[in-house]
């Protein structure tokens, strides 16, 4: 099944990276690795600037795309809504919510700034299905090598393209139903994430998930193990249990070419394990994130309770994004707000490298692994 994944991929070193940055997806690539770039908070006009970029940079190595249409979602539009009429429905009182926190720490609520679209009303609404299928129309028209949709079973449009371009369509599970469900709906490989993964994700271990997801699926397609995964021993313990290679995602955040603001990445660097949590505060959906003060608000009974999705992202993201310029700035006070979805596995990340030398280490720990099995084997 592991010579099936890196045929499908062209790749002899089955670490997939994804990242929201293009630096870092080509830099994996070019290294041995896949990169998989996050297009979620993209619009199509700004994914073509992406991609041509990548395709500009990566010399010719393979890399995928991962969407986010969620199949289940609380608020949707229709094709001709804008942001303005999703803003619209988020109410005042979660507003006041966020502007008081936020002057707390020291935070103009109101501060504009250049570079980001979310909270513009003009813009395409995110995760709506419209959205992704223009983002669909970019993607395909780039040398992709896969695509990946995330909560949920993908668009039977992305599933058709995707057969139509000869590109392999991933899909994320937590539960071993929802990995048949993604099988008889046609994908080509999973990405069986345990919970321990930063971002949206279940409540099973990958430990658990991994091997009741591959016998689930009984060889139907190749699985790609998710969750919490930072080192290439971890990568080697997986691959032992039968995936056909791994997903991350974490490690990437506190590389120098990654988007993460120094302060987060401070933050990462002196994280434990036990420093995230499960949160509907970000998006409205269970996401993995760094605790901060962000995240203990929202639990905190004076809470207004997370709206779904996507405005409680129109909510935070604008907020959040104050909070990061804030702190960068030197507002201490702001350090205490600073978030961003990370895994379980931020426990072993102890320093801030290049995206090249983290995929050299993964392939040296990942050997150093493989020896000790085969001595183990041997009776050494």
């Amino acid at each position: 099944m592991n010579a099936k994944l890196r045929t499908m991929l062209g790749i002899d070193f089955p670490l997939l990276a994804f990242s929201h940055c293009r630096d870092v997806v080509a830099a994996v690539s070019k290294a041995g690795g896949f990169g998989v770039l996050g297009a979620a908070k993209y619009t199509p006009e700004e994914l073509e600037t992406e991609l041509r970029w990548i395709d500009d940079h990566v010399d010719g190595k393979p890399y995928g795309v991962d969407l986010l249409i969620p199949e289940n979602l609380s608020v949707r539009t229709g094709a001709n809504t804008s942001t303005a009429q999703l803003l619209d429905q988020i109410p005042a009182k979660h507003r006041d919510f966020v502007h008081d926190l936020l002057r707390r720490h020291g935070v103009d609520p109101t501060r504009a700034f250049d570079g980001y679209h979310r909270d513009d009303p003009d813009a395409p609404p995110p995760y709506q299905f419209e959205t992704g299928e223009r983002l669909m129309d970019v993607a395909f028209r780039h040398p992709i090598r896969l695509i990946a949709n995330a909560l949920g079973v993908p668009p039977a449009s992305m599933l058709e393209r995707a057969k139509r371009f000869g590109v392999p369509c991933a899909a994320l599970v937590g539960a071993r139903e929802h990995a048949i469900r993604q099988v008889q709906a046609g994908v080509d490989i999973l990405v069986a994430q345990g919970t321990e993964a930063g971002g949206h994700c279940g409540e099973v271990s990958t430990l658990v998930l991994i091997p009741e997801v591959l016998r689930a699926v009984n060889g139907a397609v190749p699985v790609l193990a998710a969750g919490g995964i930072v080192t290439g021993r971890q990568m080697a313990a997986c691959m032992a249990m039968g995936a056909a290679g791994v997903w991350t995602g974490s490690v990437w955040l506190a590389t120098t070419e990654a988007e993460t603001s120094p302060v987060f990445r401070d933050k990462m660097v002196a994280a434990r394990s036990r420093d995230t949590v499960r949160s509907r505060g970000r998006t409205g959906k269970p996401a993995r994130q760094l605790k901060s003060a962000w995240t203990e608000a929202w639990e905190g009974p004076d809470s207004p309770g997370p709206l779904p999705m996507p405005l409680q992202g129109l909510l935070s993201e604008p907020a959040m994004q104050r909070v990061n310029l804030s702190a960068e700035g030197g507002n201490e006070a702001a350090r205490a707000v600073v978030s961003y979805f990370v895994g379980q596995g931020v426990g072993l990340i102890d320093s801030v490298r290049s995206s090249r030398a983290v995929v050299t280490e993964f392939m040296e720990e990942f050997a150093a692994a493989l020896d000790d099995m085969r001595a183990f084997g041997d009776g050494a």
